[in-house]
């Protein structure tokens, strides 16, 4: 998983560029370093990166301004502030701008790799959504059931038109028709369209355990 999270390092200290890039690299991420915010601003207009450690205090543009800048891109990494006990407060201040957490000096390894464990599982979970959300949006999609018909066009509208309404629908019509279709095609046209959709076969089950699965005992 690591292999895919790419980490900007940005601070004016080598000794600090040095150590962090060689922790990261041992832990399997792919890692940059740059000297100063301008430079790392730079590096971001070329290549993304997942997640970013910029010190708080550098010469030339420091790393609140830098994040400020940052959040102004399409796909904003991760952000996290390195700094001084002296500079906590700011840090916080910086928390509440919206970045995700920051690091204070000297660094703890194992408190460090803890903070860039969470940041890859968010990633990768919000990757997973994004992902399940373009997904669900290809299904059942009003403009994937084909039909020329004049019925099966009235149907269409029907379903652009009940979709976005909170009112219960009922779909009849003879087996192999496409109900469940139709049914899966509202669904996904609808505000509750990233919420599951239970399907239940009422013909598979007797009455009274009908009305226990649908309402409970």
């Amino acid at each position: 998983m690591t292999d895919k999270i790419s980490i900007l390092i940005v601070d004016d200290e080598e000794s600090v560029r040095d150590s962090l890039y060689n922790w990261f690299i041992d832990d399997g991420y792919i890692v940059e370093c740059a000297e100063n915010a301008k430079k790392a601003l730079s590096m971001l207009e070329e290549n993304g990166f997942d997640i970013i450690l910029a010190d708080i205090k550098m010469p030339g543009m420091d790393g609140l301004e830098m994040h400020r800048r940052v959040k102004t891109l399409n796909k904003e990494p991760i952000f996290i502030i390195m700094t001084a006990f002296a500079s906590v407060e700011t840090a916080v201040q910086a928390l509440k701008n919206g970045a995700y957490d920051y690091v204070t000096k000297p660094f703890d390894p194992d408190e460090l790799s803890h903070l860039i464990r969470n940041a890859t599982a968010q990633i990768m979970l919000k990757s997973e959504n994004e992902g399940l959300k373009n997904k669900l949006s290809t299904l059942e999609d009003v403009d994937d059931l084909i039909g020329e018909s004049e019925a099966l066009q009235k149907v269409l509208k029907e379903v652009e038109s009940v979709a976005q309404s909170n009112s219960s629908v009922i779909i009849t019509g003879e087996s192999g028709t496409g109900k469940e279709l139709i049914a899966r095609a509202i669904h996904a046209n609808s505000p509750r369209k990233y919420f599951p959709l239970v399907s239940v076969h009422c013909g598979a089950l007797s009455e009274s355990l009908l009305e226990s699965e649908l309402f409970g005992h």
